[in-house]
């Protein structure tokens, strides 16, 4: 997996290279080929956000214990995403010379007011835009917290009712030894039991064998 997610690391940081050389030569550009250039940044960025989504995807099949360092990677390229296309919307808005000769023609003073005008405009336009994108990015931010943080729970869960398992076959087997340590008892009680009344029954053989020899020795004196 990690070897996956590398691959698009690399292919990420030489698009991004591109994309940004492409940007920095947008303002310069004439019309025509600034439109050109425009829409294949576009696409670019585009194929920029589709390496993010599958690093994303890549990310989340990597256990929690191990994800946090590539989660802090993930941020890090989101950032630089957020400021690629920024720094294309700034470069879309900002005028050539040519361009800015055709706005202003011959009434330098009024046009050029105008100009002024429009970009302020356009740069209170963009400022809100990025705020808007960055409170999306913190929404979609503290979106991916609740989900990892699901995801941890439910992993939690699921190895508290692995555990909760385990400790009821261990239960199980310790009944299971006490049933058989029970058992043993009993058989070890009747066997002493036995041995016991062996022993005693031995004793009064012993006795009577005893007694028998002692009668008999008595009558065989007497006898004689």
């Amino acid at each position: 997996m990690s070897s996956d997610f590398e691959g698009y690391e690399q292919d990420f940081a030489v698009l991004t290279a591109e994309i940004t050389g492409k940007i920095a030569r947008v303002p310069r550009l004439p019309p025509d080929e600034k439109k050109q250039m425009v829409a294949n940044v576009e696409k670019q960025l585009e194929e920029a956000k589709e390496l993010l989504e599958q690093m994303d995807l890549e990310v989340r099949e990597i256990p929690p214990q191990s994800r946090g360092m590539y989660n802090n990677r993930m941020r890090s390229y989101k950032q630089e995403m957020g400021k690629l296309e920024t720094d294309f919307k700034r470069s879309r808005i900002a005028y050539s010379d040519e361009v800015r000769n055709e706005l202003l023609g011959d009434d330098g003073n009024s046009s050029e007011n105008q100009l002024i005008k429009l970009r302020e405009e356009m740069a209170h336009l963009l400022d809100n835009t990025e705020r808007l994108e960055r409170s999306s990015r913190r929404l979609e931010a503290g979106y991916q917290i609740a989900v990892e943080t699901e995801q941890i729970g439910q992993e939690m869960l699921e190895n508290l009712s692995h555990d909760r398992e385990k400790i009821q076959r261990a239960r199980e087997r310790l009944r299971e030894t006490d049933a058989n340590l029970g058992k043993s008892s009993r058989i070890l009680t009747g066997m002493l039991r036995r041995i016991i009344q062996n022993r005693i029954l031995l004793v009064i053989l012993g006795i009577i064998v005893v007694i028998t020899i002692l009668m008999a020795i008595t009558f065989s004196v007497r006898r004689h």
